[in-house]
């Protein structure tokens, strides 16, 4: 059977933490800053998990991690 392919996208936008989590970043970081609060910029910056439902789907798209 052949190896399966990892989508590279995926692989960019998302990490493993140690426990089995995914990781994320927050969207809206990237530009148009100027409107954007401290306060909001501050939390644009932690990064989250990924709920159960996109868990999964994630995870079959990094199959080797």
């Amino acid at each position: 059977m052949p190896k399966l392919k990892t989508k590279k996208g995926v692989k960019k936008r998302f990490k493993l933490t140690k426990t089995g989590k995914v990781k994320r970043k927050k969207e809206g970081a990237r530009h148009i800053l100027t409107k954007k609060t401290r306060k909001r910029k501050r939390s644009l910056k932690a990064s989250t998990t990924v709920d159960k439902a996109m868990e999964k789907k994630v995870r079959s798209l990094l199959p080797y991690s």
